[in-house]
């Protein structure tokens, strides 16, 4: 199938018309391999009519290149087979002095003279031209033996008195056309005819012919791409394709770049080994220097000169081996695989061991030189370690640990002495195997242990398994921290070697054992008596996590908590990369105690010296959502929330704790339940730690409220608490479960368990001391206490929640003191605050009391909707639309309006924005 060479057809038509009337002359086909000139050759005896024109047709090759008169014994051989009866007659009778010197056969011998064989070849093409013009076909031009290409020559000045053409192929860049005679030919010619490329549009013609089905675009356009137009590329890529079966589809793009046509390759090795020298060493430094464009260094790899370079790089572009923009990259993967196979092994790793010498001496990057080093089996470089481990140390920065681990490997097998260097070596590989490949991490270290001379290195090799004190610690590297621990002296004597690390050691088993009462215990009782030096890293981590842990267990008073929190924060750099473990720690305390105003000014340091990449970003966003949480300010909660969604690919493994802890909290105090079952997906599969751990039943709680199931809601806030106080963790402001259950129960009409719940809540929050604790419990009993108690308690929590930071919680317990007061100079200046807090906290309330003007009550709004118009309504809450609401509960978007309608008709009012309101502050699905 020949596309696309129209032109050059009509060239060979108008020269074949001039030959018929006496005018004879010479044409080149020339071209890069694989342009498709010997099959536009073998198409031109159809450009005359049948029957009209003699053909004489020839190829040469480069092993017959000593056959003397090889190419033109073809020519005739060609004609003798194929000429009729007559004409074999005429030329036969016309050999005249050939015949006598070589026989009946008109072919010349090798040992005929050029002068004889000129003069008698020439009578016959004469007798033969005066009956028919004579169409000369030669292939490849350029590997004609010398005797063949001396007739030739020395026709091409002859043609007169000829109807004859001679059409001759010629590949660029090959050293056969740069011979005397090659180039005297193609001066004598008439006309150098060049085919293009093929065009996107014949591509795409030739993919649909040749696979026998339709192609996309896509395919199209990357097979287009890959062969550069050029029909042997082409055919080679889609003859691959039909035999493994790709379908000419846009996924199968990709199948294409690794497909090598072994047909293309042989083809391409014979070309190279066809080449002299120079260009053979310049296509394979090429390929050995993969991504290295530099011209300087492939000089260098190939031992030549500037002159000599330019040369071989000349004639590789005009080989079509090179791309035409680029003369330092292949025009196709095959050509690389080429080069590689007309070498042997022994040769490719010479080039292999002498590139990474040029590029280590031409002082590249380590990254550079490494990855050259890499396909190396024993380089045995005494350089070679310290690149490697220069090289893996940036690819890590990068965040390429793989990438790094495979460099430290490779250092490895260099280092076979059993000493200090390859122990480094071994925890410098596992700590950039410990993001995707734990348990050899684990193994490697361990190998490092018995080759480090002291025990201060040992324990700062384990501290590698961990390197924050929020790391995950599986229960072996929890056995090889305890082993580094013994080996150590005891780290409260601060003078002795290995404290620090000892520290360091301690902070992270605590830290491990904070789901189990009795390390908690012990980590209390340790804080008790313990004042570790703030002024190391260790010091402050092992306080962070003590602190952590009265936090959880809520053992001790608040403001001490805060006291030695702020201990930490004066000594904590704010430059921490993504905060630091230690901050995560000390701000979840700070929560914990409702003083996140100690943490202001660290919080803004650390904002103005981000470190720009994404982890940090993300941590920066859960910092600053924390904050808006704590002081009841949900839109902006949500807006720091959804950024760190966006870079949830991006967290590091030590501050999933914090960050699904913060979600957690929003997820709650909005009660957004996508949010919620979100994280509750996301976390199943994790280890997150102690606190997200607990924040998941409560998530899952909550979405059990919404769903209008309050008694397995009830249930599982009930058994969220058993679990909780079994392992401790008592703090009533990181774990909120009492709230929901007081709320619950009253909606269930159990008013002794909810009076029971509000007042246990009450004296655990009077035992811990945080306002906001203090506040919400006195709130709880102004709703199950007597009526007479309940003004008296709801100005209390009033006046305690002034001294708290959170203002959603402020919010609620003036609306409530409003609207229980009714009316009057103190409920009509409470509610109007109420309004003030409402608007500045974001969330949506009804100023009126919810008992009055027509409007139901939490009980009445209860029993007033069905559970599935509970259910809608709580997804209105979240901000959802109608459609959205019908992909969730699987129902039609007219259902959801119908419920919606009704729910309007049942409490009374017109449009979301009440019903939002509604149930907002009536509590119906959580503590309000």
């Amino acid at each position: 199938m020949l596309l696309e060479r129209g032109a050059e057809l009509a060239a060979v038509r108008q020269a074949l018309r001039a030959a018929a009337e006496g005018r004879s002359s010479v044409m080149v086909l020339a071209g890069p391999l694989g342009i498709g000139r010997s099959a536009l050759l073998h198409e031109l005896p159809l450009c005359a009519d049948e029957g009209t024109v003699h053909v004489l047709r020839a190829g040469a090759a480069p092993t017959e290149q000593g056959l003397a008169h090889g190419v033109v014994r073809q020519l005739f051989d060609s004609l003798l087979t194929t000429a009729s009866g007559p004409v074999r007659k005429r030329l036969l009778a016309g050999a005249g002095a050939a015949r006598q010197v070589l026989g009946d056969d008109v072919v010349p011998g090798p040992d005929a003279s050029d002068g004889t064989v000129l003069r008698d070849l020439r009578g016959l093409l004469a007798t033969l031209s005066a009956a028919a013009p004579l169409l000369v076909l030669i292939d490849d031009l350029q590997w004609t033996d010398p005797r063949s290409l001396s007739w030739l020559a020395r026709l091409a000045q002859r043609l007169d008195g000829l109807r004859l053409l001679l059409v001759c192929t010629l590949r660029d860049g090959d050293p056969g056309s740069r011979d005397p005679l090659v180039q005297e030919l193609v001066s004598a010619s008439a006309r150098v005819l060049r085919p293009k490329p093929l065009s996107p549009a014949a591509t795409g013609q030739l993919v649909r012919t040749h696979l026998g089905e339709p192609a996309d675009e896509d395919f199209v356009h990357a097979c287009h791409e890959l062969s550069r137009g050029r029909p042997l590329f082409l055919r080679s890529v889609l003859s691959e394709a039909a035999l493994t079966g790709c379908p000419p589809v846009a996924a199968s793009t990709g199948l294409l770049h690794t497909a090598h046509p072994a047909q293309l390759r042989d083809r391409l090795v014979n070309c190279l080994l066809l080449q002299p020298q120079p260009v053979r060493d310049t296509a394979a430094a090429i390929a050995t220097l993969a991504g290295h464009e530099d011209p300087a260094l492939l000089g260098r790899l190939a031992g030549l000169d500037d002159v000599g370079l330019t040369t071989a790089l000349r004639v590789l572009r005009q080989l079509g081996l090179t791309a035409e923009e680029d003369e330092t990259r292949f025009a196709h993967p095959s050509v690389r695989e080429a080069v590689e196979c007309s070498m042997s092994a022994a040769e490719r790793q010479r080039w292999q061991e002498t590139a990474a010498v040029v590029l280590y001496d031409s002082g590249l990057p380590a990254e550079q030189v490494a990855a050259q080093l890499m396909e190396v089996p024993t380089p045995g470089y005494a350089w070679a370690v310290p690149v490697l481990r220069s090289a893996a140390d940036s690819v890590r920065r990068k965040g390429r640990p793989e990438l790094a681990a495979r460099y430290l490997r490779r250092a490895l097998l260099e280092t076979v002495e059993q000493d200090r260097t390859r122990a480094q070596l071994l925890v410098e590989l596992a700590s950039v195997e410990l993001s995707f490949d734990p348990p050899a991490a684990e193994s490697h270290v361990a190998q490092a242990l018995p080759l480090l001379p002291t025990a201060r290195d040992r324990a700062a090799a384990v501290l590698r398994l961990s390197p924050c004190v929020t790391s995950p610690v599986t229960p072996s590297g929890a056995a090889l921290l305890r082993r580094a621990v013994d080996d150590l002296v005891d780290p409260c004597v601060r003078d002795e070697s290995g404290g620090e690390e000892a520290l360091g050691l301690e902070a992270r088993l605590r830290y491990a054992g904070l789901d189990d009462y009795a390390q908690l215990a012990d980590a209390v009782a340790r804080l008790r008596v313990l004042e570790p030096p703030v002024r190391s890293r260790g010091g402050r981590e092992l306080l962070a996590v003590l602190l952590h842990a009265a936090t959880l267990s809520a053992d001790g008073e608040a403001s001490e908590i805060v006291r030695r929190a702020r201990a930490v924060l004066d000594w904590e750099p704010a430059t921490t990369a993504g905060g630091g473990s230690v901050m995560q720690l000390v701000l979840f305390s700070l929560v914990g105690a409702d003083a996140l105003q100690a943490a202001e000014s660290w919080q803004n340091a650390a904002e103005r010296g981000g470190h720009g990449d994404d982890g940090a970003d993300a941590m920066a966003h859960a910092r600053r959502a924390l904050f808006h949480i704590a002081r009841g300010r949900l839109p902006q909660a949500r807006e720091q929330a959804e950024h760190i969604v966006e870079l949830a690919g991006t967290i590091r493994e030590e501050s999933r704790c914090f960050v699904y802890g913060v979600l957690g909290a929003l997820a709650l105090s909005t009660r957004d339940m996508h949010l919620g079952s979100r994280i509750v997906g996301d976390a199943a599969d994790r280890c997150l730690g102690p606190v997200p751990s607990a924040l998941l039943s409560l998530l899952r709680m909550a979405e059990q409220a919404q769903e209008g199931d309050a008694d397995a809601a009830l249930e599982t806030a009930m058994e969220c608490g058993r679990q909780l106080e079994c392992a401790g963790w008592r703090n009533p402001v990181l774990f909120p479960w009492r709230p929901w259950a007081v709320s619950l129960s009253h909606q269930l009409g159990d008013h002794h368990l909810a009076r029971t719940l509000a007042a246990e809540e009450y004296a655990r929050a009077k035992e811990w001391g945080a306002p906001v604790a203090i506040g919400r419990a006195l709130r709880l009993r102004a709703r199950t206490d007597g009526a007479d108690e309940r003004v008296d308690l709801l100005r209390e929590a009033v006046g305690t929640l002034r001294d708290s930071a959170n203002q959603l919680e402020l919010f609620l317990a003036v609306r409530d003191l409003g609207r229980l007061l009714g009316d009057g100079a103190e409920a009509r200046e409470s509610l109007r605050e109420a309004g003030e807090l409402a608007e500045s906290c974001g969330v949506p309330w009804l100023p009126g009391p919810v008992t009055g003007e027509g409007r139901p009550s939490a009980p009445a709004v209860r029993t007033a909707l069905t559970r599935t118009e509970s259910r809608v309504a709580s997804l209105v809450v979240n901000g959802l639309t109608n459609q959205e609401i019908a992909a969730e509960l699987q129902v039609s978007a007219r259902a959801v309006e119908k419920h919606l309608t009704n729910s309007y008709r049942k409490l009374g009012i017109t449009g979301r924005r009440e019903l939002a309101a509604v149930v907002q502050e009536t509590g119906v699905h959580a503590p309000g």
